[in-house]
């Protein structure tokens, strides 16, 4: 009988798919808890903030390990725990009386969450064949994009009606139920069970090069982009970094394998999250900073004008998911939606730039939202389909560390980028306001709190505008800088896929 005809195959598309909206959800609706949180457990913002970069840390870090574990241990069994992780959790973050206990909590549920994508989607891979795969992966990829949309509506009515705690045992019993409905996952058939088939060593150099990374790129502007911490943390994720190139060449069981990174298709397609990663998902993060401090929009209509960033992710991954299973090339709907990205981020830049209409920017936010779409879940289903059954694990891992890190090295650079711009501005601009702590001014701008700072000033309108102009100008400088990232992957994604092209046609050819 067909994978695709087996009868409980909805039970393991219901407990997928429920794991990956809790995930997302958490991650875009955990941060406006945090002033809540802080209020509760007497704790400072700063401190706090290491609520959202633990997660998304050990997220980004574990994900490719857990590739690996599901390729040695078995995708059921791995997703398993990763949900029992998650779980767990959840429910001490619910229970931490303190900040720290919080930071490591939620740090926990990252390594959970990492398993559930990177095992999720190579669940799906062994569950589904052809036009059922590609619609699996592009309610795959619907549902992520409905959990990031929902996640901060759900956490606020849970904030009002019950307290920040709810948002975590939400989770929790949702994963409990994941636990349940996951024992109809059918066992795989794994490497073995045993641990030295994972390489510790090499996993070891992976998650401290991408820690040292992303905690260079995060401090960069609180520590001095040139100061010896900084330099040191850069050194030593390279050096690090290194050190695992050197153990996966040399290791018998490594935890990437390098005929992964020969395939031109599946590098083409695991780079097209990272265009994602510099466009819609950075501006998904600071965006709403920009509609509340420049455009001094209130909170709810601020919410509005992101769902049309957001709401084309909810419907694009089905409209891509029916086009390739009609025959439209993966490479073209590829190109479609990297293309769609870039010139939304284009005309935004060019819409901050030279005069702001609500109009003008929802136009710019459903390109790029249409760009993540498109893309959302169907790279997953043909990136992991055009490698090795006994891989798929571990291209899952990468694919997910791809998309994971470069997300959060993206919001890294963002902010870091975006302050170091206001604080060389600040004493320049401000400088006939009296202005006694320039700090608090760089906190503030690069914040959108603009009006906390007008108290006690002469001239609230001309300061308000100087505000404005110098956050606009590091919101243009930021983006530009972020998008021309974001183009030269583009580049790479291009090489890549035409290279693939070309050496089927040959082999075609030779045939």
């Amino acid at each position: 009988m067909s994978k695709t005809h087996q009868p409980k195959n909805f039970l393991i598309l219901f407990a997928v798919l429920l794991a990956v909206f809790i995930v997302p959800s958490s991650i875009s609706g955990t941060a406006i808890a945090l002033p809540y949180i802080s209020v509760d457990i007497q704790s400072d913002l700063s401190s706090l903030q290491w609520v959202v970069n633990a997660f998304n840390l050990t997220f980004a870090c574990f994900t490719l390990i857990w590739g690996k574990i599901s390729d040695v241990w078995g995708k059921k069994r791995s997703f398993f725990i990763g949900a029992c992780i998650y779980t767990i959790a959840s429910v001490g973050s619910a229970l931490s009386p303190s900040a720290l206990w919080l930071d490591v909590f939620r740090a926990l549920a990252g390594i959970g969450g990492a398993a559930i994508f990177a095992c999720g989607s190579a669940i799906f891979i062994q569950t589904f064949e052809g036009d059922a795969r590609t619609k699996a992966f592009a309610l795959f990829g619907t549902t992520a994009g409905l959990g990031i949309t929902l996640g901060p509506t759900i956490s606020g009515v849970l904030l009002d009606s019950v307290g920040w705690q709810a948002i975590f045992f939400m989770h929790a019993v949702a994963l409990f139920l994941v636990l349940i409905v996951s024992f109809n996952i059918p066992a795989d058939n794994a490497q073995g069970g045993s641990i030295s088939q994972i390489d510790l060593a090499g996993s070891f150099f992976f998650i401290a090069s991408m820690f040292m990374l992303m905690l260079a790129l995060s401090k960069g502007y609180d520590w001095g982009w040139k100061s010896q911490a900084i330099l040191l943390s850069f050194i030593s994720s390279a050096l690090c970094f290194l050190a695992f190139v050197i153990r996966i060449k040399a290791a018998k069981f490594p935890v990437l394998s390098l005929e992964l990174l020969k395939n031109n298709k599946f590098l083409g397609l695991i780079l097209v999250p990272v265009v994602a990663s510099f466009t819609f998902v950075t501006l998904l993060t600071y965006f709403p900073t920009f509609l509340m401090g420049s455009m001094q929009l209130s909170a709810s209509k601020a919410g509005l004008i992101m769902l049309f960033l957001t709401a084309p992710v909810l419907v694009f991954p089905l409209i891509a998911g029916k086009l390739s299973a009609k025959g439209v090339s993966t490479n073209l709907l590829m190109y479609l939606s990297v293309i769609s990205m870039l010139v939304g981020a284009g005309v935004l830049i060019f819409v901050v730039q030279s005069q702001i209409t609500i109009l003008a920017i929802a136009f710019a936010l459903i390109l790029i939202g249409i760009g993540m779409g498109m893309s959302a879940g169907l790279v997953d289903g043909q990136a992991l389909s055009c490698v090795n059954e006994n891989d798929v694990g571990m291209a899952a891992g990468l694919l997910n560390t791809f998309r994971l890190g470069s997300e959060a090295i993206g919001v890294a650079i963002y902010g870091s980028l975006l302050s170091s711009i206001v604080s060389n501005m600040v004493p320049i601009k401000l400088q006939d306001h009296l202005v006694v702590d320039s700090q608090d001014w760089v906190n503030a701008i690069s914040s959108g709190n603009f009006a906390s700072m007008l108290d006690n000033t002469g001239d609230q309108t001309a300061l308000m505008d100087t505000m404005i102009s110098i956050y606009n100008s590091a919101f243009i400088t930021t983006n530009i800088a972020l998008t021309g990232i974001a183009l030269l992957f583009s580049f790479l994604i291009l090489f890549y896929l035409r290279k693939e092209t070309k050496t089927t046609q040959n082999e075609a050819y030779n045939v």
